[in-house]
């Protein structure tokens, strides 16, 4: 028996189905204590409650009513507890899953009666102390979790008798002691993973004629030490090999070519060493033969060799070469070019000299490219404009000199560029700060000249701009102010002359400012007292004079700010002369506030008041063009974010995505918001970020989720947006305790197809959201659509139409396209829009298990069309009064025949959302 619409607790009725034999929960959202009763039903062979929000602990009794259970799956919850010893009584189970819960103690012993488990998963929790021995007992057991956890001890010489096991992680414990040679006599062993434990030692003999079908080997993070064993390479299956983070020394094997089926090879952070008689880092010679080869990682050794010619020949399946801080000298091999789907490239730290060849401008794919701390001289050529797909470049820290490439205004993908501590030339080009997405830009410590362009103020994503020491001259440009996220600036040890610009004051995000040792002049404008955000600001060593403000920031700055400025004024902790003639400034001021401010205050109500009414005239109007320019986002502190969601507790939990989660925040203002945060450790979460808040906050539309603020630094990334009360479209849909009459789900898509087609016709440039899905769809209090998580959002250029793309989308609703090729264009939004349609009229998701192979869920619906439609659409649906069935049946067919003209396999062979939305308004007049 199945539950999967399920939402609250876990009916307590169900201690009545004395003859259940299957029980499964998982995926729902259920809540409160885990389900003890349940565990007296003796006719139980599977029990699964995975992936819910079940908290409490495991009754003492479990396996005392269970005599045939077979599994037992409580995975992804938050038990805590301890592990039962009476689980040793269900002799019978094949499969235990208490992993990603909060169980604590130890593993009972009593766990080895299991004689029949073949899986046995206990990772991600907080267990204490040893491994049992009696875990030897499992001889059925084939896959071991134990990760994460606080394992002591030593592995036990017991899993050496696990002569089925196939797959065993023990990463991420405290486990200390040597590795057992008993594990290399596993022969069916695939996997194994000890990554991050204090394990020490050798690599044991044993391993030379040992584990015949070994496919991954997960040693990093220990304290493993000798040299890596040559016969290695006998494990001629070998997909992964991951020994970075130990003490390994001696050479790199020279037969590591053997291992055919080798994608991953890591040797990063260990004391490897070359041989000292040959001139180049021979063993990477050896790898040009692993023509499956993605990933090699051989940073922080010591090599003290050349990159050999033959790194050319790397198969062209390489994505990432990583060989920082390892000391390489010599020059880079032209031939580097030629390694084509490079990714990433980081030979950062070495003793690199010459120039940077040409042919790395071959490398169209690099995304990021790392060649900083090195001695490399020369220019930086024009072939680098040619790296479009570029993100991070840094060349920090070498010899370049001469101008840069007028055509670096190509690399329309970069968000981080680091030139710093270099003897780079002349002006910076024009064309340099119209690249409105770079984020982090650092050009200090060269020979720059010339004065500061005003398009500076087109780089709208900066956050972070690093000037100092160079030789800029003129004044700040004030179109600076325009910079809004900017959050450090430093233009220290320049000759920059003129007044600071009144617009910094509008850098609300600004955190740094460094004008120190310059030329400046003129008064510190009062305009910087509205920078809460700002910590440090240092003006000293310049021509200033007037008054210092003593307002905002400035109250906690100290007299080294300010010194080497002999005409500056103001209060005694910046041991500066008092000001005269504070008097007539006060009276200004008194004026101001007496007679100007509530002039001022009463406009900007009359306005507010305005702005409300025009945008509750109509919610399907879509807001005028000048919507589409930037809004400005106040970004507020990790602390007012932790308050506001009770220290993100469980409670104020309201939702989780791949990419992190959603809590329900109450701020001090009263303000309530759904907060989203990114998960750091999710590989993607920056980008993610980065990519929700420069689509949200460039952007505008009823039907759009609002961006209030944002709040972003090293230990939280998160965006506080509209709240919305009524959940997603999926909760409406899956869930038998909310209903959505037709005329719901009709207005509901309508408005999803007007956000569409904001995004596709209604800008300069079209968004192509990616991933549309019902909970990607938040409904407010008056039960209107709005449209989020554009974590995966394609911005296109004014002229583009199609993209490609490797992040995909969601299962069930990519289009065919999309999935298998990344290709991706409007079209592919509205095949998902085409897909949601039919899951909301029919509430079958796409991913059912229903749906196997060719048979889709839009094959599904078309082999229903259009006589056999009402026997798929949602049975809650369908009216029993006789003289409307007519009429519902009319309305299903034309939802299910639009839904078909959507999904359609050709891109060109769908509509265009305009017409989907013209549609579903016919639709509405006439049905509904």
């Amino acid at each position: 028996m199945q539950y999967n619409e399920l939402n609250g607790a876990i009916p307590t009725t169900l201690g009545f189905l004395e003859n259940l034999q299957k029980l499964n929960f998982s995926h729902n959202m259920l809540i409160g204590d885990s389900p003890n009763g349940i565990f007296n039903l003796s006719s139980l062979v599977e029990i699964s409650f995975g992936n819910n929000s079940l908290s409490g602990s495991l009754a003492t009794d479990i396996c005392y009513n269970l005599p045939k259970l077979e599994m037992l799956r409580i995975s992804e919850n938050h038990i805590s507890g301890n592990i039962p010893p009476s689980l040793g009584r269900c002799t019978n189970l094949k499969l235990l899953s208490l992993s990603y819960n909060n169980f604590a103690g130890s593993i009972p012993m009593e766990i080895g009666n299991l004689s029949k488990l073949q899986i046995l998963y206990l990772g991600v929790n907080n267990l204490t102390g040893n491994i049992p021995n009696e875990i030897g007992n499992l001889s059925a057991l084939q896959y071991l979790g134990l990760e994460a956890n606080s394992f002591t001890g030593t592995v036990p010489y017991s899993i050496g008798s696990l002569s089925n096991l196939k797959n065993f992680s023990i990463a991420i414990n405290s486990l200390h002691g040597q590795i057992p040679d008993t594990i290399f006599n596993l022969s069916m062993l695939q996997i194994l993973d000890f990554t991050n434990n204090n394990i020490s030692g050798n690599l044991p003999s044993s391993i030379a004629n040992g584990l015949p079908d070994l496919k991954g080997l997960y040693i990093s993070g220990n304290q493993l030490s000798g040299e890596i064993p040559g016969y290695i390479s006998n494990f001629s299956k070998l997909i992964v090999l991951d020994s970075g983070g130990n003490s390994f020394s001696g050479r790199v094997p020279m037969n590591l070519g053997n291992l055919q089926n080798l994608q991953y090879l890591n040797f990063d952070s260990n004391q490897l060493t070359n041989d000292p008689s040959m001139l180049e880092l021979d063993f990477l010679i050896s790898l040009v033969n692993c023509r499956q080869l993605k990933v090699i990682e051989i940073g922080s050794n010591s090599f003290d060799g050349m990159l050999p010619r033959a790194l050319g020949n790397l198969s062209a399946s390489i994505e990432a070469f990583t060989a920082d801080f390892c000391g390489i000298k010599g020059i880079i091999p032209n031939e580097i070019g030629n390694v084509s789907n490079l990714i990433e490239l980081d030979i950062r730290g070495n003793e690199l000299t010459g120039t940077i060849p040409d042919s790395l401008g071959q490398l169209t794919k690099v995304q990021r490219l790392r060649l900083n701390d090195n001695k490399l001289q020369g220019s930086i050529h024009v072939n680098f404009c040619h790296l479009v797909n570029m993100y991070h470049l840094d060349l920090g820290n070498n010899h370049l000199s001469r101008q840069l490439p007028t055509c670096l205004e190509n690399l329309t993908s970069l968000r981080e560029l680091n030139l710093s501590y270099n003897s780079l030339t002349f002006t910076i080009p024009s064309t340099m700060w119209t690249n409105k997405e770079i984020q982090i830009m650092d050009l200090s410590n060269n020979l720059f000249n010339g004065s500061l362009a005003p398009e500076i103020g087109s780089m709208k994503g900066m956050r972070e701009l690093y000037l100092s020491r160079n030789q800029f001259s003129g004044e700040i440009p004030s179109t600076i102010g325009k910079l809004q996220s900017l959050e450090n600036l430093t233009l220290s040890n320049n000759r920059l002359h003129g007044p600071i610009p009144k617009s910094l004051g509008d850098l609300i995000s600004l955190q740094y400012l460094d004008l120190s040792k310059n030329n400046l002049y003129g008064e510190i404008p009062r305009s910087l007292e509205k920078l809460k955000e700002l910590v440090y600001f240092n003006v000293s060593f310049n021509e200033l004079n007037g008054e210092i403000p003593n307002g905002g920031p400035f109250k906690n700055l100290t007299a080294d700010f300010f010194v080497g400025n002999s005409k500056l004024c103001g209060s005694s902790q910046y041991e500066v002369m008092p000001c005269k003639g504070n008097a007539t400034s006060s009276s200004i001021k008194t004026r101001t506030l007496k007679y100007i401010l509530p002039s001022i205050a009463l406009v900007i109500i009359l306005a507010i008041i305005l702005v409300y009414l025009m945008r509750r005239r109509n919610r399907n109007t879509l807001l005028p063009a000048k919507s589409t320019s930037p809004i400005t986002i106040k970004r507020i502190s990790y602390y007012e974010v932790l308050n506001a969601a009770n220290n993100f507790d469980e409670e104020n939990l309201i939702g989780i995505g791949s990419i992190g989660k959603v809590y329900k925040g109450v701020f001090s203002d009263g303000m309530i918001a759904a907060i989203k945060v990114f998960n750091l450790d999710l590989e993607g979460a920056n980008k993610s970020f980065d990519t929700e808040c420069h689509i949200l906050c460039n952007i505008c539309h009823l039907n759009l989720v609002k961006v209030i603020t944002s709040c972003s630094n090293h230990d939280l990334k998160a965006l506080v947006l509209e709240y919305m009360p009524n959940g997603n479209l999926n909760k409406w849909l899956s869930s038998s305790n909310y209903f959505l009459n037709i005329v719901q789900r009709v207005e509901i898509m309508i408005d999803v197809a007007f956000a569409l087609e904001y995004l596709h016709h209604g800008l300069p440039s079209p968004i192509v959201h990616c991933d549309l899905k019902p909970s990607n769809i938040l409904l407010d209090e008056d039960m209107v659509a709005h449209v989020a998580d554009f974590g995966i959002a394609k911005l296109f250029t004014e002229d583009q139409r199609i993209s490609l793309t490797k992040t995909l989308g969601t299962i069930g609703y990519m289009a065919p396209e999309y999935g298998s090729t990344g290709l991706i264009s409007t079209m592919a939004d509205v095949y998902s829009f085409g897909i949601m349609l039919m899951e909301t009229f029919t509430k079958m998701k796409p991913t059912d298990d229903t749906f196997v192979g060719e048979f889709t869920m839009r094959r599904w619906v078309f082999e229903s069309f259009p006589n056999a439609i009402t026997q798929i659409v949602d049975v809650d649906l369908m009216n029993a009064v006789e003289n409307n069935v007519r009429a519902e049946e009319s309305c299903f067919r034309s939802i299910m025949g639009l839904a078909l003209e959507c999904t359609a396999d050709l891109p060109e062979e769908r509509l265009a959302v305009k017409d989907v939305l013209k549609r579903l308004k016919k639709i509405k007049t006439e049905f509904c």
